[in-house]
């Protein structure tokens, strides 16, 4: 492989139960049926910028067999950020939103669409298109001082990555519109109970909780049982893709965002 991809096999001889496939970004953890995707930008809160994208289609690609697939940011800190606005910043055309928007939805979209249950453990803060990613995921458990909020709005855009619709589907359409138009930050008491997270856990019991989880979900008939819910109950909604890129893309290019991110960024 080039310099540009840090994708690792499995050295010889190593334990398939148990392997780390780290990559620039995104480290992807194997331990025997759960696949344990972490987002490794911690300098920067876990936001996901292109190369982070990039990382991320790779690391799917190398979970693809799991029974269980498990999203995390590093530290304790962020879960994800969002999209690295700094990164970001250089796309100016509505095409280049549109297609950025179209790519990260796709994503979300094979996360949803993961074989397997997928489990996004709210290590850190969910917020704007880390609560995208949340919500893509099957089931989200939460260490208990963290919070989740879709905060889009205050970068005067809207959430791109099919949130909107995954969220409406989870909590209603009155909740989910009122969450995406004031981008209020719930804590995990708050989303819990509007069913937005699913476990809450102590902070300090975090890490082994969501692993036992995961063990024992790995443990079931778990992908025939995903495949029946999904039927029932489908995540994944391909007919918003281009009306929801198109607004984002609209928003995105407008001076009120512009004006939003750089009052958050410093104008850097």
């Amino acid at each position: 492989m080039g310099a540009g991809s840090t994708l690792r096999s499995m050295a010889a001889g190593a334990d398939p139960a148990a392997a780390e496939v780290p990559m620039t970004e995104v480290v992807l953890d194997r331990q025997e049926g759960v696949a344990i995707l972490t987002v490794d930008r911690p300098e920067v809160r876990n936001a996901i910028s292109p190369a982070t994208m990039d990382a991320l289609e790779r690391a799917l690609d190398a979970a693809a067999d799991a029974d269980v697939l498990v999203i995390r940011g590093r530290g304790d800190r962020a879960f994800i950020s969002g999209g690295d606005l700094k990164e970001l910043a250089k796309i100016r055309t509505h095409e280049a939103a549109v297609a950025m928007a179209v790519r990260m939805r796709r994503l979300c979209d094979r996360i949803a669409t993961f074989p397997g249950p997928v489990i996004a453990a709210l290590n850190g803060h969910a917020l704007g298109g880390g609560a995208e990613v949340a919500v893509a995921a099957d089931i989200r458990v939460a260490a208990a001082d963290v919070r989740i909020g879709f905060t889009q709005a205050t970068l005067a855009i809207m959430p791109a990555w099919g949130g909107a619709e995954r969220l409406a589907a989870l909590v209603g359409r009155s909740q989910a519109l009122l969450l995406v138009t004031t981008g209020d930050r719930l804590d995990t008491a708050e989303a819990y109970r509007i069913g937005l997270i699913d476990r809450v856990y102590p902070r300090e019991a975090f890490d082994e909780s969501w692993r036992a989880l995961a063990r024992q979900i790995a443990a079931s008939p778990a992908r025939p049982i995903k495949s029946l819910i999904a039927r029932a109950a489908p995540h994944h909604h391909p007919a918003f893709e281009e009306p929801a890129a198109d607004a984002f893309a609209t928003l995105w290019t407008s001076d009120a965002h512009w004006a939003a991110a750089d009052g958050l960024t410093g104008g850097s």
